[in-house]
């Protein structure tokens, strides 16, 4: 394992205020890295291929990869905002096309929601969607970067799952750690573009809001499924359930009760929200004992079944310090600098569409940079959402390094 030691930027927890970089000071930090493989043609092209068939039925083709993938795991120093800059360890991964090609330009991938600690970018072969990307973006010539986020991965914190300021941060951290690891093995970043699928569309829009307020420019980001308001998403959750909802949707709000608990200050939340029958059930799946197949057993089928009526009931006025957080925690709610598109699916089992394009609708309201909606088809399912803006973005992100 290499170690490299790096000046990297400490960044100010407050995501509110513009802070001008040259303010920020800086502070020692390390980064050690691994050759964890190699991706072959032959392997990428079997990615977009037979394991994409299995992954989803929904149609979509790609063209074939062009080149061979180096891939590193990535071991970095970030802190935790919301814990008063507690500093920890993180880890990701960092996909390298094998080009002649020094200069090069660089995806950074945010996850979506998983239910084990090793199902991230750093564990790629755990990892579908992260083996698309590698597949359809490194294999055709862009470095790829995935931070694990603080809890999962190599990372010895609890899951911060859509805990705001700390996700936003490890993403940070793990694009400056791979500037330092990409210099290492001679190659310089151009040209940053972002992506993110579900609670990784989150993670993206919540990441790409700190780095325009720090004036680190983005060439363009896209988002599928995006849980861009995540109090509409519980409320209508609870209280407004469909026949669509996926039978796992019951396991996402599990996870964030769990993490504001913990990195919220918020003592006995857990309690108070999930019924006591299903509460060691749900503990034990946040804490990574058991996998969702295990933990749905178990559980009922859907949020409201999940959690006790009175704390149910709070989120029609969302005045309790638990649903005023998940307000405070949107993402969309500011006027963007970076071009967007925000893809959705007419029978997305997730996100609903009027969920996933409203930083649409507010970026036509407050102006700024360009924003899209793309529309899946009606045969997109939230898998099938992902699938068609992978293939989409990669052409759009083309046509943007050549202007």
């Amino acid at each position: 394992m290499k170690r490299i030691v790096l000046a990297l930027v400490v960044l100010l927890t407050g995501a509110s205020l513009p802070v001008p970089a040259a303010s920020l000071p800086a502070v020692q930090s390390s980064v050690r890295y691994e050759h964890i493989g190699d991706y072959t043609v032959e392997r990428l092209n079997k990615i977009l291929n037979e394991e994409l068939a299995e992954f989803s039925t929904f149609k979509v083709a790609y063209p074939p990869a062009k080149n061979a993938v180096s891939l590193y795991r990535v071991f970095y120093e970030t802190v935790i905002p919301e814990l008063g800059n507690e500093p920890t360890t993180a880890s990701g991964l960092i996909a390298v096309p094998q080009v002649a090609q020094k200069t090069l330009p660089v995806v950074s991938y945010q996850h979506g929601t998983v239910f084990t600690k090793t199902a991230v970018p750093s564990h790629p072969e755990e990892s579908m969607e992260t083996r698309l990307m590698i597949a359809r973006f490194a294999g055709q010539g862009y470095i790829v970067i995935g931070a694990d986020y603080v809890g999962k991965g190599e990372s010895p914190e609890p899951d911060s799952y859509m805990v705001r300021d700390v996700t936003a941060q490890a993403c940070l951290d793990m694009l400056f750690a791979s500037r330092v690891v990409c210099s290492d093995l001679g190659l310089t970043q151009q040209s940053l573009f972002l992506s993110g699928w579900s609670q990784g569309a989150w993670a993206t829009m919540q990441f790409r809001h700190k780095l325009e307020i720090l004036d680190i420019p983005v060439k363009a980001a896209a988002t599928a499924s995006t849980p861009c308001d995540l109090y509409l998403l519980l409320t209508r959750w609870i209280n407004n359930p469909t026949s669509l909802d996926a039978s796992w949707l019951p396991g996402s709000p599990l996870l964030f009760i769990f993490a504001y608990e913990h990195y919220y200050d918020l003592p006995g939340l857990s309690r108070a929200a999930i019924k006591e029958e299903y509460w060691q059930t749900a503990n034990d799946l946040y804490e990574n004992k058991i996998d969702w197949e295990q933990a749905s057993r178990k559980l009922p089928g859907t949020v409201g079944e999940l959690l006790r009526p009175e704390f149910a009931a709070e989120s029609s006025m969302g005045n309790s310090r638990f649903y005023r957080r998940l307000q405070e925690n949107q993402a969309y709610r500011w006027r963007y600098r970076t071009p967007s598109r925000y893809y959705y699916g007419k029978i997305d089992e997730v996100m609903p569409p009027y969920v996933a394009t409203l930083p649409v609708d507010y970026a036509k309201a407050v102006g700024g940079a360009p924003a899209e909606a793309v529309y899946a088809g009606d045969n997109a399912d939230h898998r099938g959402t992902f699938l068609f803006g992978v293939r989409d973005q990669k052409d759009w992100f083309d046509s943007l390094l050549v202007q």
